[in-house]
């Protein structure tokens, strides 16, 4: 067993204009005060991290280490989350998604994805300059607006968008393998990746692709009503990165996992901020360290009621908490006894003679 890492932040939802939340300095400062150990690194706002210079500057990723060592950081993965959605998606969300691309690519889905894929290629090179071992992002979604069958989806459709993602997705992988880096998907409605069975999907059409791996978030889980605990005992071969968030689904008569098109804090299943939430991390983190998870444990705040400083703040402890060091010897080594070949022999009754 492990000792899982942590705790990590994800920066993503505090990014701001103002300070600290508008530089990695700033944020760094700020998050070693709070207790974090790491940082999860978005890399769509070059003013907080620079993809492109992280790819080709090794200067750039030092000074990079060097400033969040100086607060007692490192980096525990960076995230493509932005980039790996627009990889692939269904051409009516192109326009949707106009925000997070340049805008001098227009809405040519294809030209869209090419940009993203070679953002991923840039995040290969720039993990292994930092010397990360995981990266987290999306798969994006050809078929999530196929997800409901009505009307019957013609036949073969979905095993053409599967094998249109891996496609594209394959030579991303073997980018990644060329560095020893894993792909850690994170699980997530919206994405054609969103569950066990459409992982196990993307899975087989990749070939099993030893770096197509999991970014485990138990809130996506239990908003679809899924066995996040089971999940680990099926997966864990494949968990190489874990978000700490927490969610609540109440059961009502008015709205269910497809939340009724209602603001966040009117649906039956909503983020909550770690502690917050039904989800028992206890049993999650007793899981990991069992099967031997070697990663962090990054705090991703969403909630749709409390303060996100507030949430970072109480998280980075909560997560310390439940941190467990693995133990080095079984409970019961007080009653051992010496044995050996001839001991075992006599209480099995093989002695001869004894029969």
């Amino acid at each position: 067993m492990t000792e899982i890492k942590g705790p990590s932040l994800f920066l993503a939802q505090f990014i701001e204009d103002k300070a600290p939340f508008n530089s990695l300095e700033g944020f760094a400062k700020w998050a070693s005060g709070l207790g974090y150990k790491a940082l999860q690194l978005p890399t769509h706002i070059p003013t907080i991290f620079d993809l492109h210079q992280a790819a080709h500057s090794l200067d750039y990723c030092i000074q990079v280490r060097t400033l969040l060592a100086r607060y007692g950081l490192e980096i525990s993965e960076l995230s493509t989350h932005i980039q790996g959605q627009l990889v692939a998606v269904a051409p009516c969300y192109v326009e949707m998604f106009a925000g997070f691309y340049p805008k001098s690519l227009g809405c040519d889905p294809q030209v869209v994805s090419n940009w993203a894929s070679e953002q991923l290629l840039l995040a290969a090179q720039a993990s292994k300059n930092l010397q990360l071992t995981s990266h987290v992002t999306f798969s994006g979604a050809l078929l999530w607006p196929m997800v409901y069958p009505w009307p019957q989806r013609p036949k073969g459709l979905i095993e053409q968008g599967f094998s249109e993602l891996a496609r594209r997705w394959l030579p991303i992988l073997d980018a990644f393998d060329d560095v020893n880096v894993d792909v850690c998907y994170e699980l997530h409605p919206a994405e054609d990746l969103h569950d066990g069975a459409s992982f196990d999907t993307f899975l087989s059409a990749v070939d099993y692709h030893p770096r197509a791996n999991i970014l485990y978030d138990p809130s996506h889980l239990l908003l679809q009503q899924i066995d996040y605990l089971a999940f680990i005992d099926i997966y864990h071969e494949r968990i190489k990165a874990f978000h700490v968030k927490d969610a609540e689904y109440c059961m009502n008569g008015h709205s269910g996992v497809y939340g009724g098109y209602l603001d966040w804090k009117d649906r039956a299943g909503r983020f909550r901020s770690l502690g917050d939430g039904q989800i028992n991390f206890t049993a999650i983190f007793s899981k990991l360290t069992q099967y031997g998870f070697r990663g962090w444990a990054v705090l991703e705040w969403e909630c749709c009621i409390k303060d996100p400083q507030v949430g970072a703040m109480q998280g980075a402890q909560i997560i310390k908490n439940l941190i467990i060091p693995p133990t080095t010897k079984a409970f019961d080594d007080f009653a051992s006894s010496i044995s050996c070949e001839e001991t075992n022999k006599r209480i099995l009754g093989l002695v001869e003679g004894v029969l």
